[in-house]
């Protein structure tokens, strides 16, 4: 069955990919981001019956409210919201880290995401939806000082704790960890990564199983780490 997938941080990476790879399986998707220019080439891209720009700041929740007003009133529903958007350390550790980084990232990475599951779940209560969090292999390691990966360890456990809210409603949470991906997301190329499209393929395996599966987690790591 066709479903209608809202995307946050999806005018490029995993969020673009993703984006891709639903609509070629034959979902609809909303997409948001700050770049106007980057979405309006993506929606030319799947087709404007197929894809929608939403452009959000998803660090303010009035924006993040208004997104998810627009997609439903667009598509009528909401299936699967993935917050995906998310930002990196501009400095290895703590020490060296600059507080308005730790800031950005504790925004992006964790408060936007409570965010969007606040604003989504009245939508996905009544589809028995899905959401995705977008985890990381650094959510579970010990990495050196890392505030980074500390975001990572809060959208692991926190994709727990929506599962046991969500699957009150008879909705379901997963939580994908990719390994290193090679994306903008890095100054200069990984040969050895990951591709976007490698999470994307995981991303619909887990919103394609059927309504009695749940994938809680997954972890898609290259092969040699």
């Amino acid at each position: 069955m066709s479903k209608v997938v809202l995307i946050t941080g999806a005018s490029s990476g995993i969020g673009e990919a993703c984006a891709r790879a639903a609509v070629e399986a034959g979902h609809k998707v909303a997409l948001a981001a700050r770049s106007k220019d980057k979405l309006d080439a993506l929606v030319s891209d799947l087709g404007a019956d197929k894809a929608l720009a939403l452009v959000t700041d998803v660090t303010d929740p009035q924006a993040q409210e208004r997104m998810f007003e627009q997609a439903v009133a667009h598509f009528g529903r909401l299936d699967v919201v993935v917050p995906n958007a998310g930002v990196g350390a501009s400095a290895r550790g703590t020490e060296a880290g600059s507080v308005e980084s730790f800031q950005k990232m504790i925004e992006v990475n964790c408060l936007a995401v409570t965010y969007t599951a606040k604003f989504a779940m009245p939508h996905l209560r009544e589809t028995k939806g899905h959401m995705v969090l977008i985890g990381s292999m650094a959510g579970y390691e010990t990495m050196w000082g890392s505030v980074y990966s500390a975001t990572k360890w809060f959208i692991r456990g926190y994709a727990d704790n929506l599962g046991k809210e969500l699957g009150e409603a008879g909705g379901r949470v997963t939580c994908l960890h990719p390994g290193m991906v090679d994306t903008a997301f890095f100054d200069e190329a990984k040969p050895d990564a990951l591709r976007a499209e490698d999470i994307a393929r995981a991303f619909i395996f887990a919103i394609e199983q059927p309504d009695h599966v749940r994938v809680p987690h997954m972890q898609v790591y290259p092969k040699d780490s």
